[in-house]
């Protein structure tokens, strides 16, 4: 059944902002903070909480540097296991948007 389905889908990167800071980060081999910021909407605690989530959970890496010494820049990228996870996640998603799309073509 797709709704027990639905109940085993990765909590983590469900949620929208997150998914959205995954996807970005899945195209590009780095980003920055601003950039993710732009691209997503989020204020920055509000990026700077999901980022720490997805630190947590081990799907980012975050490093923190600074341009001439005086200009901060944070960079994030996907890890390993994060590609792995949101790889797992949309074949998740495949499989449950296939099975309902059985039942609309049974109820035709």
């Amino acid at each position: 059944m797709p709704f027990q389905e639905m109940a085993k889908l990765n909590k983590i990167i469900h949620e929208p902002a997150r998914l959205a800071i995954m996807s970005a980060l899945e195209a590009c081999s780095m980003a920055e903070f601003l950039f993710l910021q732009e691209l997503t909407g989020l204020t920055k605690g509000n990026l700077s909480s999901h980022l720490s989530k997805l630190e947590r959970a081990q799907y980012l890496l975050i490093n923190k540097n600074y341009i001439r010494k005086k200009i901060p820049q944070t960079t994030i990228q996907i890890t390993h296991d994060g590609e792995i996870a949101l790889k797992s996640y949309w074949e998740q998603l495949d499989k449950i948007r296939e099975v309902t799309r059985q039942w609309q073509k049974t109820s035709l």
